[in-house]
C-alpha cells in the first residue's frame, strides 16, 4: 500500500478516478506525453505456463478500497462484477490466473497516534472474512501452505492476510498471536513512519534499525510461523532483521533500488543477505517504484512499463538468484501503474515477457509463486521446531 496524505498526485488521481470512473481515459490524459510501449501479446505457450503454475501475489489492498469506496460492504461494491474504478474484481482475478493472494489488512500509520491501530486492523480483517463468506465459490481461507495447494486444486483462490505496519500490535507481543489466530500470515514491520522499535524507509530513524523489542517481535513471529515482511523498512532494519530471524523473510511488495532509486526499494547490498536467508523479494508494480531513476528525474509522474517491471525481476534474479524473486503487485494500493499492467487481469503478460527473455517454465513458476510457497513451508517448519524446543 502506498498512502501519503501529503502526496497531491495520489489525491488528484483518486478524485479523477471517482469522477470519471474511466481510468484508461484518465491515463491517456495524464500521460499523453509518454510514448507508448509495444503491446504484449500472450502466446499459447505463455498462457499454458502461466495457468499451469501457481500465481501467488504478495500484496493486494482491495480490502481498503472496499472500506473506502463501498462502506466496507460487498452489497455496495459487488466484486463478482467488473468494477472499473478498482484494479481487482473476480472476473479479472480469473482472467489473470490468480491462484493465491495475500490480502493486505492495511490501516494508516496515524492509527499509531490515535491509539486504535489494532481495532482498525480487526475491522479490515472482518472485510476480508466477509469477502470470503460472500463469494465461497471463488475464495477460501488457507491456514498453512498445504491448504493453499488443496484450495488451488479445487479451483478456488487461496486467501491469507498480511498486516501492513507493526503499529497494529500496539507494542504488545500477545497481539501478534491474536492476529495470527485471525488468519494473518505476515506482518510488515513498519509502514511510512518509524516506530519506537523499527525504522521505516521513509522516515527518520528512531530505533537505529531494531530495538530489543523489535528483535523480540521477530522471534515471536518465527515462533508463530508468521512471515517477517521487510517492505517499507530502512536498509539498516532489513539487515538487522535478517541477522535476527531464523525463518526466511519476504519483501511483500518491493522492487530493485539499482533500477529505481527509491527508499522503498531493496538495495543491492541487501540482496545477497536475502538469498543467504532463503527469502523472497516480491516485485511491486507502483510506477514510482518501477520506472527507471533517470526517467523519473525527467518526469516524476512517469508510469513506466511492463518491460521496466520485468527489468526489476531480471536484476533481482541476477543478484539474488531465481529462487528469491516473486510478485507483489500492490494492486488497489497505488495511484499509478505501468503500461500493460493496469489490473489483475494482466499478469499473464509478465509470464509472456519472462518467456520472451529466455526464462524456462520451472523458473517462471518459481517467480509466479513457487518461491513464496517454499518460504511459507520453511516458516512452518521453523515454527514447529521452536515450539517443540519450548521457545
Amino acid at each position: 500500500m502506498y498512502r501519503d496524505q501529503h502526496c497531491s498526485a495520489v489525491s488528484i488521481w483518486r478524485m479523477i478516478g471517482i469522477l470519471s470512473m474511466m481510468p484508461a481515459l484518465v491515463c491517456c490524459a495524464l500521460f499523453a506525453d509518454e510514448p507508448e510501449s509495444p503491446p504484449v501479446i500472450v502466446s499459447k505457450d505463455a498462457a499454458d505456463i502461466h495457468f499451469s503454475g501457481m500465481l501467488f501475489d504478495g500484496h493486494n489492498d482491495l480490502p481498503w478500497e472496499v472500506r473506502d469506496r463501498g462502506n466496507s460492504s460487498f452489497e455496495s461494491l459487488d466484486i463478482s462484477r467488473e468494477q472499473p474504478q478498482l484494479h481487482t474484481d473476480i472476473p479479472r482475478l480469473r482472467k489473470g490466473g490468480v491462484k493465491a493472494q495475500f490480502w493486505s489488512v492495511y490501516v494508516p500509520a496515524e492509527t499509531a497516534v490515535t491509539g486504535d491501530a489494532l481495532l482498525q486492523t480487526l475491522h479490515q480483517i472482518s472485510i476480508v472474512k466477509a469477502m470470503v463468506a460472500r463469494y465461497p465459490d471463488t475464495f477460501e481461507f488457507a491456514d498453512k501452505a498445504a491448504d493453499i495447494e488443496r484450495i488451488v486444486k479445487a479451483g478456488k483462490i487461496a486467501s491469507m492476510m498480511g498486516v501492513e505496519g507493526g503499529y497494529s500490535i500496539e507494542e504488545d507481543l500477545s497481539n501478534l498471536e491474536r492476529l495470527y489466530g485471525e488468519g494473518c500470515r505476515y506482518m510488515t514491520l513498519t509502514h511510512s513512519k518509524s516506530l519506537s522499535w523499527a525504522d521505516s524507509a521513509t522516515d527518520e530513524p528512531r530505533a537505529q534499525g531494531l530495538s530489543e523489542f523489535g528483535r523480540a517481535v521477530i522471534r515471536e513471529m518465527n515462533r508463530l510461523g508468521m512471515l517477517v515482511d521487510l517492505s517499507h523498512v530502512s536498509p539498516e532494519t532489513m539487515k538487522q532483521a535478517l541477522a535476527e530471524t531464523k525463518s526466511p523473510v519476504i519483501f511483500s511488495h518491493s522492487s530493485a533500488r539499482a533500477i529505481c532509486d527509491h527508499p522503498r526499494n531493496v538495495p543491492d547490498d541487501v540482496l545477497p543477505l536475502v538469498a543467504k536467508n532463503g527469502g523472497v523479494i516480491m516485485v511491486n508494480f507502483y510506477s514510482a517504484f518501477v520506472a527507471p531513476t533517470e526517467q523519473l528525474k525527467k518526469n516524476k509522474m512517469a508510469r513506466g512499463t511492463i518491460y521496466d517491471v520485468v527489468d526489476h525481476i531480471d536484476h533481482l534474479v541476477r543478484v539474488a538468484g531465481v529462487d528469491h524473486v516473486g510478485i507483489g503487485s500492490d494492486y488497489d494500493g497505488v495511484p499509478r501503474l505501468p503500461e500493460h499492467l493496469e489490473s489483475v487481469a494482466t499478469y499473464p503478460r509478465i509470464t509472456q515477457e519472462l518467456l520472451s527473455r529466455g526464462y524456462d517454465r520451472e523458473s517462471i513458476h518459481k517467480i509466479l509463486g513457487g518461491n513464496v510457497m517454499r518460504v511459507l513451508k520453511a516458516a512452518e517448519k521453523v515454527s514447529a521446531e521452536l515450539k517443540q524446543a519450548g521457545r
